[in-house]
């Protein structure tokens, strides 16, 4: 993304010499090529779906009420076969309020081949919603309640918002999505002058490898893995004491190299965790050692340097 002018223009060249020479001297596989590429990019540009929503509970660090969304999403690949691990991405926690009380909503994706093969199996929909709240207490450091309840709706909040959780960008994301594909693209112009085009497996899923014995049947999407690199920044984190050692707030020092603008920092802080996005670089996420009070919580950031502070007074 960072290519000079001059890099670009020679990708550019390149990328239209390769096409010019297939559909000369193969028109049947160039049309083949165009077609599988409208097709991938249909698939790249599509949403997640909701397909249905779980109640639980998180039990740690603090209790409360949790539904987790579960999404059927193409960018989500299918399982390359019966014995690899499935694949699947989960979001990151959001808090709501309302009348009845607090509660945190989780959005977890799957391919739409997984969850199909799941709704013609209730063995392989038990291991599923097993292996979602596995990633989510492994991933989030949560210890959650294993009993749960499929709610009468299929999604917890609204369907734009769980867009921009699982997509993890709130801008245009399809001019994003085009240059990100630029070197993928290349590589199949290549490819396509020597073999056939590839075809995507079929999603096996019996109930011998629900059952998840002897392997590992879960394998888990990043946000770099289906985007971009996202870089865990480093940090310094401090608790202030009084003279009496008593905890007064948490100092949060983030460095953030190649970040000049607080506008592309997204922070979100509750009473016992933070979470940070950066611009598709950077993303931190923090249990918190002690609870802390959002509402007197400030953030500064240094341009010149490049850094982030925040400070939390307790609660």
């Amino acid at each position: 993304m960072k290519a000079s002018s001059k890099g670009l223009l020679t990708q550019i060249s390149q990328f239209w010499n390769m096409l010019d020479d297939l559909a000369e001297n193969d028109p049947e596989r160039y049309k083949n090529f165009i077609e599988q590429e409208l097709k991938d990019g249909k698939e790249l540009c599509a949403d997640p779906e909701p397909h249905l929503c779980l109640q639980t509970k998180i039990l740690k660090p603090k209790e409360k009420i949790l539904f987790i969304n579960l999404c059927q999403w193409k960018r989500i690949p299918a399982p390359q076969s019966a014995t690899h691990p499935v694949p699947i991405h989960v979001g990151r926690p959001e808090d709501f309020s309302e009348a009845s009380g607090s509660y945190t909503v989780i959005d977890v994706a799957y391919n739409p081949g997984v969850l199909q093969a799941a709704e013609k199996d209730q063995g392989i929909k038990d291991q599923l919603i097993k292996m979602a709240i596995h990633c989510i207490e492994e991933r989030l450091h949560f210890t959650l309640a294993h009993s749960h309840r499929v709610t009468s709706f299929k999604i917890k909040g609204n369907i734009q918002r769980m867009k921009e959780n699982l997509m993890g960008i709130k801008t245009d994301f399809a001019g994003f999505k085009e240059i990100m594909r630029t070197e993928d693209t290349l590589e199949k112009i290549r490819s396509s002058a020597v073999s056939e085009p590839n075809h995507l497996p079929q999603v096996l899923l019996t109930k011998k490898q629900a059952s998840g014995k002897g392997r590992c049947l879960i394998e888990e999407i990043s946000s770099s893995e289906i985007q971009v690199e996202v870089k865990k920044p480093a940090y310094e984190l401090k608790v202030v004491k009084d003279q009496n050692e008593k905890p007064l707030k948490i100092e949060l020092k983030i460095q953030l190299p190649g970040i000049n603008s607080v506008s592309l920092c997204e922070l979100s802080v509750s009473e016992v965790d933070l979470l940070i996005e950066v611009s598709e670089k950077y993303r931190l996420y923090l249990n918190l050692p002690e609870s802390v009070n959002t509402e007197t919580t400030t953030a500064k950031f240094v341009k010149n340097k490049s850094i982030l502070f925040i400070t939390m007074p307790l609660a």
